[in-house]
This record gives C-alpha cells, structure tokens and sequence, in this order.
C-alpha cells in the first residue's frame, strides 16, 4: 500500500510567512513548502528587510511587528497570488514606499476589492497601469483601522490579507463582507492567527480583529490537501489501489481535504484516521452532482477523473475557477473534449459525459493544476502528454517524479 509523503501546504506556508514577518521575536516554520509560489514570498520579505534563514527542513523569519526593515523596495511577486496580495497588505502596515510587480500570468488575476479596501482603511495604494492589478504602489504610513466592507466573491484571499492585517491597525478592523467564497480557507488564516497570539470574532458577515499584534512561535507546516487530491484521485480510478496521506487526518486545517468525501460519494473506499486519510479504488466510480464552491482548487481533479464515472458528472458554483492562474473551468473543458470526451459548461458549471479518452497533449495554460489533475487521466489513457509539464514548479517541483513512483506501484497492485 503506498503511503505518499506530500510537501507541506502552500495556503498555509503563505500565511505563516506573513504571520512569522509580523510577529514579535524570531518564528520557526517546520516542513515549509519549498516551490515557485513559496520561494518567492520569501524573497518578497527580504525584500522588505526581513531575515529569512532557511535549512532543508525549517525557515526561520526575524519578526518586525512594526513593519518593513527597509523605507523603499521593489518587490517582485512572481506568479503568487497570496504573495502578490499579501505582501502589499503587509507592508501597508509599515512606514515607506513598497512597489509591487508580478509575472505577466499574476498580472492579469483581480485584486481590486482587496485593494479598494486598503484604500477604503486610508491607504495611499496606486495601480500603475491597469486599476485593480499590478504594478501597484504603496505609500506606507500605518493604518488606523476601523470599518470596512468586502468583496470576497471571488477570492477568499481578499478577506485573508485583510484579517491578517486587522492586528497590526491601530482601533483593529470590523470587516463586513458581502460575499465569500472558498470559505474554509478562511477558516485556516483564523486557525492560523489564534496559533500567532491574535483573535478573531464573528457575528455573522462581520469579522471583528482587535488590535494586539502576533507572538512569534514555532509552527509545523500540514502536507498540501490541494496537493493530495491528485494522489487520492489516482487510487479511485485505479480498482484494488490503495493510497495513504500521513499528516492529514480528521484534524487537518485544509478544507481541500473534503475532496475525499466527493471520492466516497462516488465509490471510493474512503478512511480518514486521526492524522492519515486512505482513499481504495473500488472498481466503482458512480455518477455525481457537486457543489464544489467551497473546495474549487479540487475542481481539475474531478473533472479529470470523471470521465470514468458510470454517468455524468455535474460540477457546480465554481465561477471562481474562471480567475485562477488560467480559466480553470474553459481548460478542463477544452482539455476534455481534446481527449475525446463530451463536455457542457456554463458560467458557473461544468458537465462531463463519460467516455473513454484517447491520447492527446494537453493545453496547460502555464497551471500547475491542469497538469497535475490530468497526469491523474494519464493513469488510464496512453498518449497523454503537456505542452508545459515544467509549470507544477509552482506548488511541486518533484510532483513529476512521485506521480511516477505512484504510478510503478499501482502498476504492481494490479
């Protein structure tokens, strides 16, 4: 039975790194994702004038609670979206002018409400070029806090830079959201803070952050639950395969672990323990109707795997998708229907009819998620190739090597 080591999570090392950067005293992360996304955020805070020591398994991260080391940087962010909108809300916090610019692909994501939220707090935040999106420019001179409203319909990240923000303001923040999607990663960021010494109340679309600052801590980085979905997927489709992910268990913070219950709902044998999960491929992959708005980074895999479903697959609430590192839902579609699968979608769904796919290279618009999810098709069609199999470097940079080993050994289960 193979049991699959997952690097850590990159949602969560994000948000340790800016928590460890804002804390008092010196922060240990343990088992850290190192990848594109996450590199980058580091270098983003040295950037800044924070120290960053980093070993294979542990960063340590010097904490300024008064912000930025440094009164004037360029920051370049990469193809990250926590660190394209988290670190201009962290150096918001500050004193200075902090210029922030992004890959051509970050370039083109939304991070208007965040930052008409910033500004709505008095922050001196100019977009350089396209209003909403990078380069942007801000002139740091704290933030006071107080009320502010939200938009977080399209990404949770929005609410996350600014909770994180709130106890490092003056007053706190009471941020009124309107609309909130991929919930429980917002969950995380509060989990996350409570562990950093800060708060966070609720009274209904209300989210109250006193004022207070973080304590430094020693922090274990879980194993990607995005990440495992990919490794569960394949023992689902493969019959008799069994997979087991340690460090993710029924007390993991990742709500991306839910994909496991779509599994079971489908046929899958599914065991989640204290600190593993088992997924075992039945034989059996039934049709299914999902709202997945909630756990939409596991969309990809779903729809890669569907087409092995007994009936089709209906996945809803995923209008999100449309503004990840590519348009998720339209690259699934098309990518399927390349494979000789038939495909419906609308603007906030997608429907696959099952079907048995042929060979062909798939279009990975520079997603690390598209070649992931379809490597999982790979296991049951010949042919399948990437047009940019290098781009899981974002998340996974040895993803290509363990889905290999993964596979070897399915092979022998059979």
């Amino acid at each position: 039975m193979p049991v699959v080591t997952i690097p850590g999570s990159k949602s969560i090392t994000a948000r340790a790194l800016f928590l460890a950067a804002a804390a008092d005293g010196v922060t240990t992360l343990v088992r850290p994702l190192r990848s594109d996304d996450t590199e980058g955020f580091a270098e983003g805070l040295v950037r800044l004038g924070h120290r960053v020591g980093r070993t294979p398994d542990a960063w340590q991260v010097d904490g300024r609670p008064q912000g930025p080391a440094v009164s004037e940087a360029d920051v370049y962010c990469r193809d990250g979206a926590t660190t394209a909108r988290f670190l201009p809300t962290l150096a918001a916090a500050g004193r200075g002018t902090y210029r922030f610019d992004a890959s051509p692909q970050m370039r083109r994501r939304p991070l208007l409400p965040l930052t008409r939220a910033l500004r709505d707090l008095g922050v001196d935040l100019r977009h350089e070029e396209t209003e909403g999106h990078h380069p942007l420019t801000v002139r740091a001179a704290e933030v006071e806090g107080g009320e502010v409203t939200l938009d977080a319909g399209q990404s949770s990240q929005y609410l996350t830079a600014l909770l994180l923000l709130g106890p490092l303001t003056r007053k706190g923040l009471r941020i009124h959201v309107t609309d909130l999607v991929s919930a429980p990663y917002v969950d995380i960021t509060i989990a996350m803070m409570r562990a950093f010494g800060a708060e966070v109340g609720r009274e209904g679309n209300v989210f109250v952050v006193p004022s207070g600052g973080y304590r430094a801590t020693t922090y274990a980085i879980e194993p990607d639950a995005s990440t495992a979905s990919y490794f569960f997927a394949a023992a689902a489709v493969t019959p008799g395969a069994e997979v087991t992910v340690p460090g993710l268990g029924r007390g993991a913070l990742q709500g991306d672990l839910g994909f496991v219950e779509v599994l079971r709902r489908m046929g899958a044998g599914v065991s989640v323990g204290a600190d593993t999960t088992t997924v075992r491929g039945t034989g059996e992959l039934r049709a299914v109707t999902v709202n997945m708005r909630d756990i939409s980074d596991t969309m990809p895999t779903l729809a890669a795997i569907a087409p092995f479903a007994s009936g089709p697959v209906r996945i809803e609430d995923v209008a999100n998708t449309r503004v990840k590192e590519c348009d998720r839902l339209e690259a699934c579609a098309e990518n399927l229907r390349r494979l000789g699968i038939g495909v419906d979608t609308g603007p906030d769904w997608i429907e696959i009819r099952p079907g048995t796919p042929t060979g062909a290279e798939i279009r990975t618009y520079g997603d690390h998620r598209i070649v992931m999810s379809f490597a999982v098709t790979g296991l049951r069609t010949p042919g399948i190739s990437f047009d940019d199999p290098a781009c899981v470097r974002k998340t996974f940079p040895g993803f290509h090597e363990a889905f290999a080993e993964l596979r070897s050994v399915l092979g022998d289960e059979r």
